[in-house]
């Protein structure tokens, strides 16, 4: 059973279920999950594998592959989230399959890496025990938090663009939303969305996901019935128009720039930011220092910091300010950050965070929404 105290202060290991039809790639992802100590694995070739270990010990987590030839990843993932719902990482490189599973209720999804780039394969074994980590913490697991060493390179947005005030600026009259989210988020940009109207202000949204994902993601969100704005992937220099949902891709840092009395979406290369590309850091910080009053930024569900100084510096700019509370969110890491900083204006659930954007865009008194 999952996870028990050992006598003292330190969690027992987590047990993960790697459910996986190629034995050779089993042993593999245990090789690399047990380097981590906090975690133990269980191997299972297949899901009816799977399900017989379950009837005898149910694990923290499962790192689940998708093609598989008795049974696909993704039946067995509705079934498990319907009977017997765990912390689910997908590992696939199906773009499609990877939304629906997000969808499903799967807490991340990475794709599977070139197990003959050994330069690359270091970076993919990281970013897989990362996954690991934020799934056991968004399904409220103990586990053991390890200070992130000296050496760690995590960059800030300076990296990215420097630090600059907000400039008033006369002619700017189109509003915008950017929004920041990472675990949980597929889910709870489907419910934000359906509460714009098809004539919202343009919004622009960070959804930390791997490269190749966002524009599947993008695709299924505008064909939602219940979505009335538009939604796409941003490309380079896009403009940000009312009625229109910009994703920003995998692996590129959005960032938001004035043009005459609007704003386009400029796509930049560069390291991550808070160890994420693309960063709602980044995004945050460039909307402060174009719009700053004319914009709201909402930080959501997500693991980690990402947004939070971003969101404080929107705050300074004037601009409004919402942070997702604990309550409906599947990780509460990013907002909880944001409001332990300041940065948010109003903590807000789920379902009123629409509401509370557009009765700013009416120019109406917003409230109290807590």
């Amino acid at each position: 059973m999952q996870p028990t105290e050992r006598s003292g202060t330190t969690p027992a290991p987590i047990d993960v279920m790697v459910v996986d039809d190629s034995a050779v790639v089993r042993q593999r992802l245990k090789s690399i999950i047990e380097a981590d100590s906090r975690f133990r694995v269980i191997l299972a070739a297949d899901p009816y594998e799977a399900v017989a270990l379950l009837r005898k010990s149910v694990p923290g987590l499962i790192l689940l592959d998708v093609e598989m030839p008795r049974m696909d990843g993704l039946t067995f993932l509705r079934k498990l989230m319907r009977q017997h719902p765990l912390p689910v990482v997908l590992c696939t490189d199906q773009a499609e399959r990877a939304v629906t599973a997000l969808e499903m209720g799967a807490v991340d999804v990475i794709a599977k890496p070139d197990w003959r780039d050994a330069g690359r394969l270091s970076a993919w074994s990281h970013n897989l025990l990362e996954s690991l980590r934020n799934a056991a913490r968004a399904g409220r697991i103990p586990m053991h938090e390890e200070r992130a060493a000296a050496t760690d390179p995590r960059h800030t947005a300076d990296a990215i663009l420097p630090r600059i005030p907000y400039h008033p600026r006369t002619g700017l009259a189109e509003r915008i939303v950017v929004i920041g989210v990472s675990t949980g988020g597929v889910q709870a940009v489907q419910r934000l969305l359906s509460d714009f109207p098809a004539d919202a202000p343009g919004i622009i949204i960070v959804q930390h996901m791997p490269p190749d994902f966002t524009g599947a993601f993008a695709s299924r969100l505008n064909n939602d019935p219940k979505i009335a704005m538009e939604v796409a992937e941003a490309k380079h220099h896009e403009p940000i128009r009312p009625g229109r949902v910009l994703i920003v891709p995998g692996d590129q840092h959005g960032l938001v720039r004035r043009t005459g009395v609007g704003c386009r979406v400029e796509l930049v290369d560069g390291p991550p930011v808070c160890r994420h590309r693309p960063s709602v850091e980044v995004l945050f910080r460039s909307t402060a220092q174009a719009v700053g009053p004319h914009a709201a930024g909402v930080i959501m569900t997500g693991m980690g910091d990402d947004g939070a100084g971003g969101l404080l510096e929107m705050r300074e700019a004037g601009s409004l300010t919402i942070a997702q509370n604990e309550a409906t969110c599947i990780v509460f890491g990013m907002p909880r950050e944001a409001i332990r900083r300041g940065a948010a204006k109003f903590v807000t659930p789920l379902d009123r965070i629409a509401a509370a954007v557009l009765a700013w865009n009416a120019g109406s008194d917003t409230g109290s929404w807590h």
